[in-house]
C-alpha cells in the first residue's frame, strides 16, 4: 500500500513515517512534500500513485484545502493537525478520518484500518496484510460512528446512533436527533449514506434516509407507505414507490 505524507514541518513528517513504518511494515512510502505546490506537483505526475495520503491543513505556502481544488483526489485521504477547528472542512472534502496533533497510536490504527477497509469495499485492492500478519476480512467495513456539526462558532458531534433522519430541503441538508434537535449539515445525503451502516439507516426516498431503531409505526397509504418517527418529525416521511420492497426487506432483516 503507498502514502504520501503531507507535512511541512520536518519533524512531524518524519515522526509520523517512522511510526508508519514500525506498525505497518508492508507499507510504501511513497512520497514527502511539504508544501500545496509540491503536493500539487507530485499528484500530476503520472507515474506517482498513492492509496492514502496524510495530509497536514496548514502548509508553507497555504492551505492544503487548495489542493483540493485544483487537483482531483482519488486517494484516501486523513487530515492532520494542530487545531479541531477544521474538521467540518475536513469531512466536506470527504477525507477518512481527522487526527489531531500530536498524534495518538490507537487513532493512527483506526484512521488506517478505516482507509483498508473503504479501498476494499471501492474494490481498488484486496486489504493490506495487518501488522499482525492476519488479514483483514475482506467484507468487513468501518462506519461513522459520529458526525461533526457546526453551530455557529462551535463544533457539536453526534453519534449515529442519537439520528432520527437526515433529509434534504431546499438545497440544505439536515440532520435530526432523538432530542428534536435539527442541524445543518455541510454535505449531501449521498456523502451520508456512503458513511452510515446500511443495516442502521435506509434511504426512504431521495430526500430522506431514516434510522430503523426511530420507526414506531407504519401506515399504508394507498399504494404508499407512511413512516411515523419517534420523536415525530416536522415533515412527513414516504417511502418511495420504487423502495418500498426493499425497505421491508430491510426492516425483516433480509
Amino acid at each position: 500500500m503507498n502514502v504520501l505524507i503531507v507535512e511541512d514541518e520536518a519533524m512531524a513528517r518524519r515522526s509520523l513515517a517512522n511510526t508508519l513504518k514500525r506498525l505497518y511494515p508492508e507499507m510504501d512510502i511513497v512520497g514527502e512534500t511539504g508544501s500545496v505546490t509540491e503536493t500539487l506537483e507530485w499528484l500530476g505526475n503520472p507515474a506517482n500513485r498513492a492509496d492514502i495520503i496524510f495530509m497536514d491543513v496548514e502548509l508553507s505556502d497555504g492551505s492544503c484545502f487548495e489542493i483540493f481544488r485544483q487537483a482531483d483526489i482519488k486517494s484516501k485521504v486523513i487530515m492532520t493537525t494542530a487545531y479541531d477547528s477544521y474538521a467540518v472542512k475536513a469531512f466536506e472534502v470527504e477525507s477518512i478520518d481527522y487526527l489531531l496533533k500530536p498524534i495518538e497510536e490507537s487513532d493512527l490504527k483506526r484512521a488506517v484500518e478505516r482507509c483498508r477497509a473503504r479501498i476494499a469495499a471501492d474494490g481498488n485492492t484486496a486489504p493490506a496484510q495487518a501488522s499482525s500478519g492476519t488479514a483483514a476480512p475482506q467484507n468487513h467495513r468501518h462506519f461513522k460512528e459520529r458526525f461533526l456539526v457546526k453551530l455557529n462558532d462551535t463544533i457539536v458531534p453526534i453519534k449515529t446512533e442519537g439520528i432520527v433522519c437526515l433529509y434534504s430541503e431546499d438545497k440544505s441538508t439536515y440532520l435530526v436527533t432523538r432530542d428534536g434537535r435539527k442541524y445543518v449539515m455541510d454535505f449531501s445525503l449521498d456523502i451520508a449514506l456512503e458513511q452510515l451502516d446500511p443495516s442502521v439507516f435506509f434511504r426512504i426516498s431521495r430526500n430522506c434516509i431514516i434510522s430503523m431503531s426511530a420507526i414506531s409505526s407504519i401506515a399504508k397509504i394507498g399504494s404508499r407507505l407512511k413512516i411515523e418517527s419517534s420523536p415525530r418529525t416536522s415533515f412527513d416521511m414516504i417511502v418511495s414507490r420504487a423502495r418500498t420492497d426493499d425497505f421491508l426487506q430491510w426492516l425483516e432483516g433480509r
